[in-house]
């Protein structure tokens, strides 16, 4: 389940530049509780990931049935609009509706992981806020509301594509203000119990390639969609 990647896509929709942050390595002795903690969290992050891979497929395919109904639903109701800041606004709109079928097909392995992240506290702070923040980050995405595409796009076209919707601009925000990432495995790294390595390993190898190609496909549906309704990217 990687933010990284959709949140790149929504990057390319609207052309802003994204700032990493730089997170300092753990330093504190390891206790018995960052241990249990770090095993739960990977462990939990593990299954996460073997959820997401597995249901790529039938992911991919509700990503493509609901891009044929909005196509059904307000075919080349963009068409004749312009391709400027405003335009963007829409465009960012459609990444937002791919992020909400992507992450909403995996909502039930989602609350599994944020239930069992609830709980965990490690004496470093910050890999706290990072797993808490994370859980909630996948929490919002999963119940991320499918925008109205349509209707706000009839809107647009209505005002002869001088106003966006507010309801697209309420929906731009709200997308734009989710934030989050897993625990770096260097943070980890400290509290490993040497049975969790193998599973971390094959965990930051999934999110590697499930980010690869969750981008791609992202990209693909985006443009899939934006033509389905007639917007430009």
């Amino acid at each position: 389940m990687l933010v990284r990647a959709m949140k790149t896509l929504a990057v390319l929709a609207l052309s802003l530049a994204a700032a990493a942050a730089s997170l300092a390595p753990a330093s504190a002795k390891a206790t018995p509780r960052d241990i249990a903690s770090t095993h739960t969290y990977i462990q939990a992050n593990y299954k996460l990931a073997q959820a997401s891979e597995s249901r790529l497929v039938s992911t991919q395919a509700s990503i493509e049935r609901r891009t044929r109904k909005f196509g059904r639903e307000c075919p080349g109701v963009g068409v004749g609009s312009p391709q400027d800041e405003e335009a963007g606004k829409l465009s960012y709109e459609a990444v937002g509706a791919v992020w909400s079928i992507s992450y909403g097909a995996d909502a039930g392995p989602i609350r599994a992981f944020a239930r069992a992240v609830k709980p965990l506290r490690w004496s470093n702070a910050k890999l706290t806020r990072i797993a808490q923040g994370y859980a909630q980050t996948l929490l919002q995405l999963a119940t991320l509301p499918l925008p109205n595409l349509c209707g706000d796009a009839r809107a647009w076209r209505a005002s002869g594509f001088q106003t966006v919707p507010a309801t697209t601009l309420r929906f731009d925000a709200h997308v734009e203000s989710i934030e989050g990432h897993s625990i770096p495995a260097r943070l980890l790294a400290p509290y490993e119990q040497p049975g969790d390595r193998g599973a971390l390993a094959r965990t930051t190898r999934m999110e590697a390639d499930l980010e690869h190609l969750e981008f791609e496909a992202g990209v693909e549906d985006w443009i899939a969609l934006l033509d389905a309704v007639g917007l430009k990217q």
